[in-house]
């Protein structure tokens, strides 16, 4: 699992930053690459990487604002002309599937693959054999999401020494054992995998709120996050001008990964107000109360991992 900021900036592209989108690679896990929201000009931004578009099968939008939208009709359109055939599954608010389909109409637009638009409430929104996404609403000027993947535990570790004590030696049959509840050696020998596995490994959480004020209200469902991405449009003397514009601060982000209990912060969908020199402040106003935080800029890389 890995997170790629494609755009971290608010409202309108600078000449630093370009509108919101992120990508989740799945590569190893599925094969697969998730994308959240899609600003313009999302797609020149994956040719500045390795992301083919060809693998991305999902794509949530947190909500319908142009910054985290204008972008999608181009890519969907593009991946058509990349290698892409598979199905492709949307998610996001009401509206979203309007959007879409007009957007195509107009545009005489023809996509050389199924597309599925799901129109989403809060709840569970996906699971598979590996993931299970929960949306919840958030609290911004029309109605948005935030999405948290939780990873489902992965089977403990075989315990190769108890394996050794009975006569079972290192093989074939162990890759067996792992992976069936229970096995019968060609002597008879039964064996159950609960005997002879260890914990389950936890799974990882990762949570990415679309633009919100910040609210205590959010706190369980970000709570225990390995990664929580969480909107950070003005510094923390724009309290006020966040909370009228719908927005967070720097420093309310922080908080409420504080509260949570999440391991990692990353700070994005920053005004185009904020020139580079100023990112060390608005990190640093986040460590004071969060350390273990960090400030995305476009194409920043970060490995999800469960100590992260």
């Amino acid at each position: 699992m890995e997170l790629v900021f494609l755009g971290t900036g608010a409202g309108v592209p600078s000449k630093e930053r370009n509108v919101s989108s992120v990508a989740l690679t799945l590569l190893q896990e599925q094969n697969s690459v998730w994308l959240f929201d899609c600003g313009e000009a999302t797609q020149h931004q994956i040719l500045n990487t390795s992301i083919k578009p060809r693998k991305i099968n999902k794509i949530f939008i947190t909500h319908l604002h142009g910054d985290h939208i204008f972008g999608l009709p181009g890519l969907l359109s593009s991946r058509s002309f990349q290698g892409g055939e598979d199905e492709v599954i949307l998610y996001g608010p009401e509206g979203l599937k309007d959007y879409i389909d007009i957007s195509l109409k107009v545009s005489g637009t023809h996509l050389r693959y199924p597309i599925i638009i799901n129109e989403i409430t809060e709840g569970k929104v996906v699971e598979d054999d590996q993931f299970t996404v929960y949306a919840k609403k958030l609290d911004h000027g029309i109605t948005s999401y935030g999405y948290r993947i939780v990873e489902k535990d992965k089977p403990g570790e075989l315990l190769v020494e108890q394996l050794k004590q009975i006569g079972i030696p290192p093989g074939p049959l162990y890759r067996k054992i792992k992976e069936n509840e229970y096995v019968e050696t060609d002597d008879g020998l039964q064996i159950n995998r609960r005997d002879f596995i260890g914990p389950n490994k936890p799974g990882r959480v990762l949570a990415i709120l679309g633009d919100t004020r910040a609210l205590s209200s959010h706190h369980d469902f970000i709570k225990d996050a390995n990664v929580l991405v969480h909107e950070t449009t003005f510094d923390r003397d724009k309290a006020q001008m966040a909370w009228d514009y719908f927005h967070s601060t720097t420093t309310q982000a922080a908080n409420a990964a504080l509260e949570a209990n999440v391991k990692k912060l990353v700070m994005t969908h920053i005004s185009s107000r904020y020139q580079k020199e100023e990112n060390d402040r608005l990190l640093q106003e986040a460590k004071q109360i969060f350390q273990n935080t960090v400030l995305a800029t476009d194409f920043y890389k970060m490995d999800i991992g469960v100590n992260s």
